[in-house]
């Protein structure tokens, strides 16, 4: 009787313990991801470098660059920009008084952009209000720049789709500039066109990245619809073991 019970119930408590598994694992990922917005947000608030005469810092693309790949390392094994993507803002006051996305900056395969403005959006005026949900919006104040940083990231299950379905994951962050930086500038253009990480590309390039490697990327990708969004698959591309 008792083997009867034990084989009746079993199927029950595996399944309760697998769930309880997938739900672990969801939380640690989408804790991962808000650590990873966080402290890409807090990097990029930190760069730039001073001129001989001492003036505001001014930040270069390669900085930019090693900023993404700063994400990349704390991602580990989590495949950041193979499954995701980064977008990094630089929200500042126009000369208006209003709020202007000066430059965006973007890093990874995922179909997504910018919930909230894009590069140039609020130049003029003052109907651009800043970035983040209405009731959270974020703005920055006159002399000063925000970093913005969404992230994107579409979590597959452990255990397929037993228990839940693949979701996108989203995660905001945002640093006030911690030093006097040079406003109203697109970053220093220090690299290659093709190394600098514009949103209009969706690609992984990091600095170590060859440049075999990135036109070998740039080769046979494909437009994956997917849901709600898309990926690009660019078998070429340097993928990330798990």
């Amino acid at each position: 009787m008792a083997l009867i019970e034990f084989a009746l119930t079993l199927p029950i408590f595996l399944g309760l313990g697998f769930y309880g598994v997938e739900v672990s694992h969801l939380a640690i990922t989408q804790m991962k991801m808000s650590q990873i917005a966080l402290n890409m947000a807090d990097n990029a608030s930190r760069i730039g470098s001073l001129d001989s005469n001492f003036s505001a810092k001014k930040i270069l693309e390669s900085q930019l660059n090693d900023v993404f790949q700063a994400a990349d390392i704390q991602g580990g094994s989590i495949d950041v920009f193979g499954q995701g993507r980064l977008v990094l803002s630089s929200l500042e006051v126009n000369a208006d008084g209003g709020q202007v996305v000066q430059w965006q900056r973007c890093k990874g395969y995922l179909g997504k952009e910018s919930a909230y403005g894009d590069e140039g959006d609020g130049k003029t005026g003052k109907g651009f209000l800043g970035m983040g949900p209405p009731a959270e919006r974020i703005a920055a104040t006159p002399g000063n720049a925000v970093m913005f940083v969404e992230l994107y990231y579409e979590y597959e299950p452990l255990f397929g789709e037993m228990f839940m379905e693949h979701k996108i994951l989203r995660q905001e962050a945002a640093y006030t500039v911690r030093d006097k930086r040079e406003l109203g500038v697109a970053p220093g253009g220090d690299t290659s066109s093709a190394r600098k990480s514009t949103c209009e590309k969706f690609d992984s390039t990091l600095p170590q990245t060859t440049d075999a490697e990135i036109g070998e990327a740039a080769k046979g990708c494909v437009k994956r619809p997917h849901k709600d969004h898309f990926h690009l698959d660019c078998p070429k591309a340097p993928k990330k073991k798990k």
